[in-house]
């Protein structure tokens, strides 16, 4: 996982993989087919596992709605900050995203499923903040989680491109904004 996270799919090299799992090359084909499976079981290793942390965040009902989000986006600055000091380049699903989303349907599919329990997620918390009055904005609560989910690829993006905590930081509070106006 770590391999294709460093490098992307493109650039990770059979050696590459090699030395990650600790295999000869005919041992790392007899035990994952091809490195594409091996990347697809890479990728679902990682989304299952940072999907779960979000949830967790997400689904937490000792904290108000708001609270969740705003928990949720800073669970994301810090991880890219963390992200940054251990030299990994961003969020290996926005990487994926950008590299192979497009031409990739098994990968597409796998980023797809994600997106979909992530929405479901932030869509419920949205609603449960309407209900307490937490969360005004009249926009729909599908586009809302949309919007959340942008704004969440977003910071990772600007952190790639270097901003510093204060400006992701930014972006987070501007979006809590944007749901209680």
């Amino acid at each position: 996982m770590h391999a294709f996270w460093t490098n992307g799919y493109e650039a990770t090299s059979t050696r590459d993989l090699c030395e990650a799992v600790g295999l000869d090359r005919s041992s790392v084909y007899n035990a994952f087919e091809s490195k594409h499976e091996l990347f697809k079981r890479a990728l679902t290793r990682y989304i299952d596992t940072t999907t779960a942390d979000q949830l967790e965040i997400l689904e937490d009902r000792e904290r108000s709605a708001v609270e969740r989000i705003r928990a949720l986006l800073r669970t994301i600055v810090d991880g890219e900050m963390e992200n940054r000091r251990n030299g990994h380049p961003g969020c290996l699903t926005v990487n994926t995203t950008v590299e192979l989303a497009g031409r990739d349907a098994e990968v597409a599919a796998l980023l797809e499923r994600d997106l979909v329990r992530r929405l479901d997620v932030i869509r419920t918390v949205i609603e449960t903040g309407r209900r307490a009055g937490e969360i005004t904005s009249t926009r729909d609560s599908g586009d809302l989680a949309r919007f959340l989910n942008a704004v969440i690829a977003g910071i990772r993006v600007a952190a790639q491109g270097g901003a510093d905590r204060l400006a992701l930081e930014a972006i987070a509070a501007t979006a809590v904004d944007a749901l209680t106006p």
